[in-house]
């Protein structure tokens, strides 16, 4: 069978009608995610034993296990117990999902640049009299979100390729969408280079406005 080009360049139309989705569970969930991960990195450094145990927790949790399984526990299970969650739709709960997962990462990645940060910045900022809240939110988280900023992003890509599982929960997204065309039609390679092509671009593009606003923070700090 011969590579249809002129059934490939139409696949391009008909798949991107349901990019929508993939963008904005994408970005939904990595500002939910980041916002998570920010009250957690938060909690911990209030070193509260048992506080930052239950944190602890919830990183490795949802960091060692699969996202397809946290999504079919989000979507199947929890709502068995929780009958308000019943009527939850598959685009919801990849929110949920993704946004935990994603905010399991960051933290770790949040964490890890404000160790980053010289600890002489706090030093300095105490001893011209600002509080120890105050140096961090003034002097130390700035310079951490700089640093995390890659991390970050790499994240969102991430988020951005995970948000293809949404075809498990039956929403008809990009992938899914490929997926019936190529079901349709037999031609398997045509469809999915197409969205390979889709995803490609898309990560490009957001690499691209990564680095422009990596060097617009780099040069508030010279």
């Amino acid at each position: 069978m011969k590579f249809d080009i002129v059934y490939f360049l139409k696949s391009f139309p008909d798949l991107i009608k349901y990019v929508h989705y993939t963008i904005s569970m994408s970005v939904i969930s990595t500002i939910i995610g980041f916002v998570i991960a920010s009250g957690l990195v938060a909690l911990k450094l209030m070193h509260i034993k048992i506080l930052t145990k239950i944190i602890n927790i919830y990183i490795s949790f949802f960091r060692g296990t699969p996202l397809l399984v946290q999504l079919f526990i989000f979507y199947y299970g929890v709502p068995q117990l929780i009958s308000p969650l019943k009527n939850i739709s598959p685009f919801q709960a990849m929110i949920v999902g993704l946004s935990l997962c994603g905010s399991a990462y960051m933290a770790e990645i949040i964490r890890g640049a404000i160790e980053s940060v010289p600890k002489g910045q706090m030093e300095a900022a105490l001893s011209i009299g600002m509080t120890q809240m105050q140096a961090f939110k003034r002097i130390v988280y700035p310079q951490a979100i700089r640093i995390a900023i890659p991390g970050i992003g790499n994240e969102f890509v991430d988020l951005l390729k995970s948000s293809s599982l949404a075809f498990v929960l039956g929403l008809t997204e990009i992938l899914a969408r490929a997926q019936m065309n190529a079901a349709s039609s037999f031609k398997v390679l045509e469809s999915y280079l197409a969205l390979a092509i889709i995803y490609w671009i898309l990560v490009e593009i957001f690499n691209f406005l990564q680095r422009i606003i990596e060097k617009k923070l780099a040069k508030a700090y010279k």
